[in-house]
């Protein structure tokens, strides 16, 4: 039966935080592109905490921006407060992270859609995955109206919502998430094609009246002083008066034994719930379970929104019957009248074990079809859009014959996280880390634009505006940077600056660049003791980052390079292709379980699959000269 619809060059099935970006990122790249929802008024929906970034998820969300993506502007102009974390370690460490508006993210990220020329939307229920008759080539999707899609390709991004189980206490219904129903079909249609599916668990707190809190009890948290935004294209930023605070609190020993009086009717302990959850952000049953010599664990109060008393309980997810959610809720200081206005609930879900994908997103088994978020087994709003983004990305330049799109681990944590998920898998939801990332000194949050912008500019994300902002930036980098390096000061000027701060003084003239390295200065210590210095470099820039750029490159010169080096050692493996059509049966001197592994993720790279577990470094000897035969 013929569709009534045109044929699309994309089509997106879910709009969530990796749908969104991957539809956006299409479009802006000249395809046309569908987006189908089950629900349009809940794009890009924050499921779970209202907030965007943290420790390595915000390098991602800066990744996004510097490519031409969305998440980091949305989280800018919907941002409540704004806090740099890590600042008391180095520079790579630093993360940023906002809290958000729940309601006004979703509402900014859908007009940013409702702006791209090429970008169709539909709220319906995809229930099947059409393909060619052989399973190899996707031809478009059905929904559960009975009408057909045709597409060259298709972005499979369904969150939580595929064969969504949602569970609280003794209780189990279905839905992707909270008064939205689940996804059914897709699951099956992918399995009849031959697809690995699993099944992962995730929770979310309840949400409470922030009127009925005892502030009083807590601590009060304030955004940053002087705040930094996620997009390299945003200029103002409310101040720290005008941002919202967060609070914090406390459980203690009483809290904890309300929780464990109900775990015989938690689904997590009585086997109701056997997928597993993210390690690194435990249910609140699971944490004191785990950690039973702790009595206390801390909370943080956040709020919802601009217009909204609602407030979410961070570090409280569970999934424990709600007479016990409330009154061990109401044994915790400063909650003693707290009312509920959402229990916090446990949500399993379907995955598929992200071996089955390129690193372009690309599904292995069925060409042009793609999947993105967290149904390649992450969590987090961060990891979802990254992988949509690339996801968008290379289904339009497929679309396009134009070659794959890729990020290597030395060049982005989005790199970092593609490539671990395929080769090293995950039975529990991935999350990024800074720990992750082995060349994290090169990939910080603070010169994103400038390891990708580039990038992004030639693949026709990054627009004309946005290039010739980051052109500027560049340039006024580089003038300032040549300016430090051959600029001379003196004793007389620099001394009374160097007692102050405590660091020896100059015996003789020296070049400016020779004090940065010192770790009791920084560029601003030597631009206020030399009128002249602040005065050509202020000439330059007047932008606080360009100053700040300009310093990390010179105090972490040392181990800036040292990074690069081990890159370029590493770089030979990284570049060295395997083909598709390998059959390692063949090298006889491949240990047996290097076979079984490499022949199941089936690695492009010779660098990729040296990372894979059980591929021993003789394993890649063997395979090294094989290639080169």
């Amino acid at each position: 039966m013929k569709s009534l619809f045109p044929t699309y060059d994309v089509i997106v099935v879910g709009a969530g935080h990796a749908g969104s970006e991957a539809a956006g990122a299409a479009a802006a790249m000249g395809a046309q592109t569908l987006l189908i929802t089950m629900n349009l008024d809940a794009i890009a929906k924050m499921s779970c905490n209202p907030a965007i970034g943290g420790v390595a998820k915000g390098q991602l969300v800066r990744e996004i921006d510097a490519l031409g993506g969305l998440t980091g502007l949305v989280a800018d102009q919907s941002a409540v407060q704004f806090r740099m974390l890590n600042t008391s370690k180095g520079p790579a460490m630093w993360s940023p992270r906002c809290q958000s508006d729940r309601a006004l993210y979703s509402s900014m990220m859908r007009k940013e859609l409702e702006k791209k020329d090429n970008l169709h939307f539909r709220q319906d229920n995809v229930v099947d995955v059409l393909t060619t008759e052989d399973g190899k080539h996707v031809s478009g999707v059905r929904t559960s109206t009975g009408q057909t899609f045709e597409a060259q390709t298709v972005i499979l991004t369904t969150g939580t919502f595929g064969n969504g189980l949602m569970h609280i206490g003794e209780t189990n219904f279905g839905g992707g998430r909270s008064g939205e129903r689940a996804s059914i079909g897709i699951s099956a249609a992918l399995e009849e094609l031959g697809f690995e599916v699993g099944r992962l668990k995730t929770g979310t707190p309840p949400r409470l009246d922030g009127r009925s809190i005892d502030y009083e009890q807590l601590d009060i948290q304030y955004g940053d002083e002087d705040p930094s935004p996620f997009s390299f294209m945003t200029d103002n930023l409310p101040t720290r008066q005008e941002q919202l605070t967060c609070w914090i609190g406390f459980t203690n020993k009483r809290v904890h034994e309300m929780l464990r009086s109900g775990f015989d009717r938690s689904p997590m302990f009585n086997g109701t719930i056997e997928s597993t959850g993210p390690r690194y952000c435990p249910s609140i049953e699971d944490k004191i379970n785990r950690f039973s010599d702790k009595d206390s664990h801390q909370l943080f109060l956040e709020p919802e929104g601009w217009d909204t008393y609602e407030m979410y309980l961070n570090g409280f997810s569970t999934s424990l019957p709600e007479d016990v959610q409330y009154k061990a809720l109401q044994t915790i200081p400063g909650f003693e009248e707290a009312v509920m206005l959402r229990p916090g609930y446990a949500i399993e879900y379907d995955y598929f074990p992200p071996y089955q994908i390129r690193r372009s997103m690309e599904t292995k088994i069925t060409e042009g079809l793609f999947f993105a978020g967290q149904i390649n087994g992450t969590t987090g709003y961060e990891e979802a859009a990254c992988q949509g983004l690339m996801a968008g990305i290379n289904a339009a330049r497929k679309v396009k014959g134009e070659d794959e799109f890729i990020l290597k681990r030395s060049e982005a944590y989005i790199g970092v996280l593609i490539d671990d998920l395929i080769t090293k898998g995950t039975e529990e939801p991935y999350r990024m880390f800074t720990s992750r990332a082995e060349h994290r000194i090169l990939l910080r949050q603070d010169n994103a634009d400038l390891r990708l912008t580039e990038l992004g500019y030639k693949i026709g994300l990054v627009s004309e505006q946005r290039h010739e902002r980051f052109q500027t930036k560049k340039e006024a980098i580089d003038q300032l940077h040549d300016l430090i390096a051959d600029y001379t000061v003196y004793p007389d000027k620099m001394d009374p600056m160097l007692e102050e701060q405590e660091t020896s003084t100059l015996s003789q003239p020296v070049k400016a660049k020779t004090l940065i390295p010192r770790p009791q200065l920084s560029i601003y210590n030597l631009l206020d003791a030399d009128p002249e210095l602040k005065r050509r470099a202020h000439e330059i820039s007047s932008d606080p980052d360009v100053f700040d750029q300009v310093e990390i490159q010179i105090k972490y010169a040392g181990y800036i390079e040292k990074e690069f080096e081990m890159v370029e050692e590493m770089r030979k493996q990284e570049d060295t292709i395997i083909p598709d059509t390998l059959d390692y049966r063949k090298i006889s001197s491949l240990s047996a379980e290097g076979t079984q592994k490499m022949e199941r993720i089936q690695p492009e790279t010779l660098g990729q699959a040296s990372r894979i577990s059980g591929v021993s470094p003789s394993d890649i000897s063997v395979l090294m000269v094989y290639l080169k035969n």
